[in-house]
């Protein structure tokens, strides 16, 4: 089983940012040998799961990935469920929006919307979303299953200056996404992108993924923030109602309790 795991985890290394990688990269991505990694990636290929390019040598994804994606998309249409919200989304507030899900310890991005308002925008292009350093990991981590904590906590990579590299920060960032019902991410993952995230929940009633925004952080003011927090509760109740669930009355009380105070606190000043 650990053998097969090892395995199928070179496969969350491709992305649409490198849809190609070569045997010598991907040992330095995977941290393992090449004898280990040439192995693995013969039985991925056996299996229809890669396939070797004949023009570069390069290993990418195979057909049998794009099986499995129509099979999962027909049967558990989460894609499906949340293109609309995100479109609305990304029009409602100029920036990226985008959706993760999450499998086992590890959150995926499923799909990201790119609003034409502003000339610099940011590109979400990565396949798996750290949980310590981004908004949507924050989120898992909040809202999702316990055990996500113990992989979170041994795997406390610094990305910027602002990344929690601590068990204290990462502690804070929670406590503050779990009061607040978002996740918020300041510069922690890109020196130049802010991020803020609401959970999603499926007909289970559990944590199934986050619907998001990144922006160019110079222009994530406290206006910007107030109307992405206002249409991040809009896309994720429709997104959720999508998946076949509904938001827990904890999580709206949440939201209802930070737009409350946000609203005090602009009207004081």
């Amino acid at each position: 089983m650990s053998s097969a795991k090892k395995t199928l985890e070179l496969l969350a290394y491709f992305s649409t940012a490198t849809p190609e990688i070569g045997l010598s990269q991907l040992c330095r991505l995977a941290g393992r040998d090449k004898a280990t990694t040439y192995r693995h990636l013969q039985a991925l290929e056996d299996a229809g799961f890669v396939e070797q390019n004949p023009l570069s040598k390069r290993y990418r994804l195979g057909p049998m990935i794009l099986q499995l994606a129509q099979t999962r998309e027909a049967t558990v249409p989460r894609n499906t469920g949340a293109q609309a919200p995100l479109r609305a989304l990304a029009d409602a507030t100029g920036e990226t929006s985008h959706v993760t899900v999450l499998s086992g310890n590890t959150v995926y991005g499923l799909s990201a919307c790119e609003s034409p308002q502003h000339s610099t925008r940011t590109i979400v292009d990565i396949a798996t979303f750290p949980l310590h350093a981004t908004a949507s990991g924050l989120c898992a981590l909040a809202f999702g299953p316990d055990e996500l904590w113990e992989f979170a906590k041994s795997n406390l990579r610094e990305f910027t200056d602002k990344t929690a590299v601590t068990l204290a920060e990462l502690e804070n960032a929670v406590t503050i996404t779990r009061d607040q019902g978002f996740g918020r991410a300041v510069r922690s993952f890109e020196d130049e992108v802010s991020g803020m995230a609401a959970p999603l929940f499926d007909q289970t009633g559990q944590f199934a993924g986050s619907v998001a925004v990144a922006s160019v952080a110079t222009r994530f003011d406290s206006e910007l923030e107030r109307t992405v927090r206002q249409n991040l509760i809009i896309a994720s109740r429709a997104i959720t109602h999508n998946w076949g669930g509904s938001v827990p009355q904890n999580i709206e009380a949440l939201w209802a309790q930070t737009s409350s105070n946000s609203n005090a606190l602009e009207n004081a000043s």
